[in-house]
């Protein structure tokens, strides 16, 4: 079986994290990708002053907490 390529030398430029394959990179990518297209509707709720902006900043921090959840899943970062 060929081994999955990665993208050398990552691991040595960013602390406690490890090189990646192009498979984890495009999931990683496919989070962030879904990340913007929610910060576009968190900025239209942002816009709406009908709404209650104190939960539009709630749904905003978990939001951004779930992405960043996936990232870590995917990417494995050894630290903190």
């Amino acid at each position: 079986m060929k081994e999955t390529p990665t993208i050398s030398n990552m691991a040595d430029k960013i602390t406690g994290y490890r090189d990646l394959t192009k498979e984890e990179i495009d999931a990683i990518n496919g989070v962030k990708d879904i990340g913007a297209k929610l910060d576009k509707l968190i900025s239209f709720m942002r816009s709406v002053p009908e709404f209650d902006q104190r939960w539009v900043s709630i749904a905003e921090t978990h939001l951004q907490q779930g992405i960043m959840a996936g990232v870590r899943a995917i990417a494995r970062p050894t630290g903190f």
